[in-house]
């Protein structure tokens, strides 16, 4: 544990609570993925496996269930709250999120540490993690409204994996692990774009909106 963990996992949490915040008070949730949620769900179902095998410390196996826990509430919600699946916008989400599922789980059969169910799962949770943002963002480029709470969300959500990467760097002894360095990298040009209109819309003090 050091600041750079700690500071990810809370503004992960933050993120969090700010989406669940906007669904239960709006009883809305126009403009958030339900896609990028259910792969969320898949990423720490299949990454705290060791949740059940493995005991690190009870802050670890906390925030673990509160991730997950929090996780499943929210595609919950979406789905089956007479209110709130309601205002889900089904018509613009369409990015095929399964088609992600396989060449990801091909990747960690191909390319892990070591093989075995508990170390290959992981490492297709981190590949998965990489690209899981991409229905949200896809569903941000087709919405001309996006609320502050939404754009919130995601950019809340972007920090983290930035803080994630930067903790990496400052407690691994400068060694390259190529799995998650490199899916790092993909995260972070994914979210580029974003960061950059999030960042010019609050410098300009415009609706923030994402080029089509």
């Amino acid at each position: 544990m050091n600041a750079f963990r700690l500071a990810g996992d809370m503004t992960h949490l933050f993120s969090i609570i700010l989406l669940l915040l906007k669904i239960r008070t709006t009883k809305s949730c126009a403009g958030v993925s339900l896609k990028t949620q259910e792969l969320y769900v898949i990423i720490f179902i299949t990454r705290y496996l060791d949740l059940f095998t493995k005991y690190y410390s009870f802050y670890n196996s906390m925030m673990k269930v509160v991730f997950l826990g929090t996780s499943i509430c929210i595609v919950w919600y979406m789905r089956y709250h007479k209110v709130v699946r309601q205002t889900y916008n089904k018509n613009e989400d369409t990015f095929r999120h399964f088609f992600l599922l396989v060449p990801c789980f091909v990747l960690a059969l191909l390319i892990h540490h070591s093989f075995t169910i508990i170390e290959i799962l992981w490492t297709f949770s981190i590949y998965l993690e990489a690209v899981a943002i991409l229905p949200q963002l896809v569903l941000l480029q087709r919405s001309r409204n996006i609320d502050n709470l939404t754009g919130n969300y995601v950019f809340f959500l972007g920090a983290l994996y930035l803080l994630n990467w930067m903790y990496r760097f400052f407690t691994e002894n400068h060694q390259f692990r190529w799995i998650p360095w490199l899916s790092g990298l993909v995260q972070t040009a994914l979210y580029a774009d974003f960061f950059y209109y999030y960042i010019m819309s609050w410098k300009n003090r415009e609706r923030f909106k994402l080029p089509a």
